[in-house]
């Protein structure tokens, strides 16, 4: 990351100015492609890049390098809580939908599993078919204080969401867990909901992006 902060610098980028391609940025900086991306991943997360499929990297501002060591440490600091209210309130979400859910909530939840699936299929990450399905899983559930609350949380859940789905691998195994909790909710079945969506907060709070942050 200080290696791109150096090189935004060394090119005067500004916000709104692309980064060069993965591949090129890669050789410029004389890193693995997969080194680059997870810096990348790292940036996006904290706001500093803006990364959509198809046009690849843009700069959204030029902080430090002291300012984004903080704020990765503060990321950091900050996920086990993250974590612990996604498992405190989506699993019982999860659980409510099964009990309430409609012909109409199912519908929109396999709309976005569909989402999802096409995103990845065009490589991308999933991003938006992920943030579809669990608010689906939200509506589904008809509990309007859990929706407010799963609401005050939305800008700290992007921050998880993007990290998890910046892992290779990671958008393909999140879609089968979507469908695996999909089926249950199908099914009117609240404790395999339940179950299926905490196996899936477990899995997308398995990152290792910031492990070693010191």
């Amino acid at each position: 990351m200080q290696q791109i902060l150096a090189f935004v610098e060394e090119e005067r980028l500004g916000p709104g100015d692309h980064l060069p391609a993965e591949r090129e940025l890669a050789d410029q900086l004389g890193v693995s492609r997969a080194t680059l991306a997870q810096a990348l991943v790292a940036l996006e997360v904290l706001g500093v890049i803006d990364v959509k499929h198809g046009t690849g990297a843009v700069l959204v501002y030029r902080p430090t390098v002291a300012t984004v060591l903080r704020e990765l440490h503060e990321h950091k600091n900050r996920l086990p809580d993250i974590v612990e209210a996604r498992s405190t309130l989506e699993v019982k979400l999860a659980s409510l939908a099964a009990e309430r859910r409609t012909d109409d909530d199912l519908k929109r939840i396999n709309h976005a599993l569909e989402v999802m699936a096409q995103e990845i299929a065009a490589g991308d990450r999933g991003e938006k078919g992920d943030e579809l399905f669990h608010e689906a899983i939200t509506g589904a559930a008809k509990s309007s204080v859990l929706q407010k609350l799963m609401a005050f949380i939305a800008e700290m859940v992007l921050e998880t969401r993007l990290e998890s789905l910046g892992q290779p691998g990671r958008p393909e195994r999140s879609l089968e867990s979507h469908r695996k909790i999909t089926e249950a909710i199908a099914a009117g079945d609240p404790q395999a909901a339940a179950e299926a969506m905490q196996e899936h907060i477990e899995l997308v709070s398995d990152v290792a992006l910031l492990k070693d942050t010191q």
